[in-house]
């Protein structure tokens, strides 16, 4: 079942939350008992290894290349490694690879801060309350943003630039990506500068300046200033529309929940997220977001597991009347386009006069 459609949750359209309760219980034991829990430690190892390979290759063939635009070609390939050392560092956040907790978060650190170059803390504090409160009014920050609205209550911004944006966001939404891997930099360089609570207090800002003084020093030394330029700002272009590209499907368009209103663990988590069909190509595409909710049913279950339990969850919520979304790639931005083009165009502004609104009624 696909919602096209999504409108804040009310009481009236959630079942009775006991049964939801023992619902999760059951399937939570069948998944256990397929063993699919069990960390791949084999699987995530292998997979890094890869990874750190292709970015050997990448910079060894760039100096190869040297002062020449072919360069650009491979920052268009860094963006996409780099993007999958992320889905990496999302996993080890989630203690998908390891037993040991503070071992997921060294690794976890070390990809986040000195490859990917954002604030694992920073990533970790918003992604968790993401996690507990998906797509719920106040509560997710994924759905608070100065720039694009999200849901049809939230105000637009203030100014010029944002209210001009916020009614064309829908065609504008994968453009705007070219500037999310930029904001996710600026974003982690605030957390780990400036947060004096921020975890890793003197690791953070020495590995994020490390890798960027790396980076951007390569760029400069092996391709000369400007070609140098445009290759940071293709990788980092690649980087914010894969990423961004990658999670828009999971929620965008998928019902909103009220800020007070109360829901159930099941509920909450299989009603406000968005499966990708899955094929190969797909899920080493979207390095197993594509299985949203499983991935939130059961956020530490391991990448190779999701294909079996999406088959588990599936036939539970088809028996049980569950409401399950699922769609391809394609379909899937283009509920997200169509939905926030809506809801930019019902936004409100925070200029619109009160009195004339109702006057004109």
């Amino acid at each position: 079942m696909t919602l096209t459609q999504p409108q804040p949750l009310s009481n009236s359209d959630l079942p009775r939350p006991h049964a939801y309760t023992a619902s999760y219980s059951e399937i939570l034991r069948t998944v256990k008992a397929h063993g699919l829990l069990g960390r791949r430690r084999d699987f995530y190892i292998a997979f890094g290894v890869v990874l750190l390979v292709a970015l050997g290759g990448l910079f060894t063939a760039s100096v190869f290349i040297g002062q020449s635009w072919w360069q650009l070609a491979l920052a268009a390939a860094l963006g996409i490694i780099f993007t999958q050392f992320a889905f990496l560092g999302h996993e080890l956040a989630h203690r998908q690879v390891f037993e040991s907790g503070p071992l997921n978060d060294r690794f976890g650190n070390f990809i986040a801060h000195f490859l990917v170059g954002i604030s694992y803390s920073w990533w970790m504090n918003k992604h968790s309350r993401h996690h507990t409160h998906p797509n719920q009014v106040g509560k997710d920050p994924d759905i608070e943003s100065s720039v694009v609205v999200f849901y049809p209550e939230q105000k637009m911004g203030g100014g010029a630039f944002q209210r001009f944006v916020s009614k064309r966001q829908g065609w504008l939404f994968f453009p705007l990506l070219t500037l999310e891997g930029l904001n996710l930099q600026i974003q982690g360089i605030k957390r780990a500068f400036t947060d004096a609570k921020a975890d890793n207090r003197v690791l953070e800002p020495i590995l994020l300046f490390a890798r960027h003084l790396v980076l951007i020093g390569f760029a400069f030394f092996v391709m000369g200033p400007w070609i140098g330029l445009a290759f940071l700002g293709v990788y980092t272009a690649v980087f914010g529309v894969y990423m961004g590209g990658s999670f828009a499907p999971n929620h965008k368009g998928m019902p909103i929940i009220p800020a007070e209103q109360k829901v159930d663990f099941l509920q909450r988590q299989v009603l406000t997220s968005r499966n990708i069909r899955s094929n190969r190509f797909t899920d080493f595409l979207m390095g197993g977001l594509n299985y949203q909710v499983e991935h939130h049913l059961f956020p530490n279950m391991p990448r190779p597991a999701l294909h079996k339990a999406a088959k588990i969850v599936k036939e539970y919520c088809r028996t049980h009347n569950i409401p399950y979304t699922e769609t391809s790639l394609l379909a899937s931005y283009g509920i997200v386009v169509s939905y926030l083009n809506r809801v930019g165009l019902s936004a409100r502004d925070p200029f619109d006069c009160p009195v004339a609104q109702v006057a004109g009624r």
